[in-house]
């Protein structure tokens, strides 16, 4: 027999007895993977990954003296280490789905149990904070390029502690309004993952959906901004050909955490982007038009399946950014980019050389006697 869902229901309601768990809609299965090799995979990508980015931050950070780039390293071995904990807490429920849950049946209660609860404000909670911690290291930097003195007078280790506890509670608010009858977690197609209601949806619904999609893109589109500054600011000390050893060994300093900073937003807008609108999208249509199509319903959940895909890569790519876009590594490639500017400059010269040396000579000035 089958049961329909609750279309008032909202906030952590939970079903114990519940043996089997299903999505909020009915799409076929034929194309879903039964086995969780991928997910298996892309976990321990992301672990290793984001292990080797915290090894490199924390040497960093204990042999660097400078206070602005040990800010700097304190914001981000914070956004490494809550992506690795991100990876392992979702990555081990997702997978814990994939081995106890039957995705192919369609009898089962719709309710959402505890364990889709606590995976839903896991994503939500783990999918704001890299977001506002880029926010943030954006903000640090642009001020400490624009305005080094005022910089160094407020910008403080305490300071940046109390910064990021506010951050991560934040965050946590947001992902507990359901328990506040604020919105709802659900689960999504094919079944092996739960986040924020984005079908069936109430006025509520589409305010918490309003609420996360908005604090995440406004986080991207700020730290857009303040790396647009930053970077400006750079270019147009470097062009300047009066500024000391000093100095220009400090911004140095700057244009390799504005390169990452610069990295980690390309990397967030890309990666989570999708999920943003996919979730608005199905949401607000939703509301809109309350009876979608079957066949609309099925491509809206696999837009969402595709977004939350994106999304956790994020988790994977930003470790690189660390990885790759060190200083060390960034002179390598400038020597390298370098070398082959001058190898084509020259081999054009000669090229032009060799061509005017073939000239006929009848086509060169004759000398008068």
């Amino acid at each position: 027999m089958e049961v329909k869902p609750d279309s008032n229901s909202s906030g952590f309601n939970s079903n114990v007895n519940s043996s089997t768990m299903v999505p909020e809609v009915d799409c076929p299965y034929n194309s879903v993977p039964s086995n969780p090799i991928i997910a298996s995979l892309t976990m321990t990508l992301g672990i290793l990954f984001n292990v080797v980015a915290l090894i490199i931050l924390i040497k960093a950070y204990t042999r660097f003296r400078r206070r602005s780039k040990a800010t700097f390293l304190l914001f981000a071995s914070s956004l490494v280490v809550t992506d690795l904990t991100g990876h392992v807490v979702s990555g081990g429920l997702v997978l814990r789905r994939y081995s106890t849950a039957n995705l192919t049946s369609l009898d089962g209660p719709r309710d959402p149990d505890s364990p889709c609860q606590f995976l839903g404000g896991c994503m939500v909670f783990f999918g704001l904070c890299p977001l506002f911690l880029g926010c943030a290291m954006a903000a640090e930097r642009c001020l400490g390029v624009t305005k080094p003195l005022l910089h160094a007078r407020l910008v403080t280790t305490a300071r940046t502690k109390i910064a990021l506890s506010m951050i991560w509670f934040l965050a946590l608010c947001v992902a507990l309004l359901p328990v506040f009858q604020l919105g709802d977690y659900t689960y999504q197609y094919p079944g092996t993952w739960c986040f924020i209601k984005v079908m069936d949806t109430n006025a509520k619904d589409l305010t918490f959906v309003m609420l996360f999609s908005g604090l995440a893109l406004s986080s991207l589109g700020l730290a857009f901004i303040c790396n647009t500054i930053s970077g400006m600011t750079l270019i147009r000390a470097r062009l300047k050909k009066n500024s000391c050893s000093q100095r220009f060994s400090a911004r140095s300093h700057d244009t390799e955490m504005v390169v990452q900073l610069v990295g980690i937003m390309v990397t967030s807008c890309i990666c989570w982007s999708p999920l943003l609108v996919f979730s608005l999208m199905s949401a607000a249509r939703s509301y809109i038009k309350p009876s979608l199509g079957e066949e609309l319903t099925c491509t809206y959940s696999k837009l969402m399946m595709t977004g939350v895909r994106m999304a956790t890569f994020n988790q994977i790519l930003d470790p690189w950014v660390y990885i790759l876009l060190r200083r060390a590594i960034l002179r390598k490639i400038y020597r390298i980019t370098k070398k082959q500017a001058s190898f084509k400059g020259s081999t054009f010269r000669s090229v032009r050389w060799d061509v005017s040396s073939l000239q006929k000579p009848d086509s060169m000035p004759v000398k008068k006697t």
